[in-house]
């Protein structure tokens, strides 16, 4: 399996920034972080896109 190069979070477009906040409050983001995007299942990366629908949504209200 091909590693995924390290990620500078402070470089990430706030739409990616929100993408790893989600992860991490999920505790997802050491896998994501060790071993990329791709190890997730299905369910996880769906929940974390819709938790970012969601805040998009939100954010965009207030």
């Amino acid at each position: 399996m091909k590693k995924e190069k390290k990620v500078d979070i402070s470089q990430l477009s706030q739409e990616e920034k929100l993408k790893y906040e989600i992860a991490q409050e999920l505790g997802l983001l050491d896998r994501v972080l060790e071993n990329g995007w791709k190890t997730l299942s299905a369910k996880e990366t769906g929940r974390i896109g819709g938790l970012v629908t969601k805040r998009k949504r939100k954010i965009s209200q207030e």
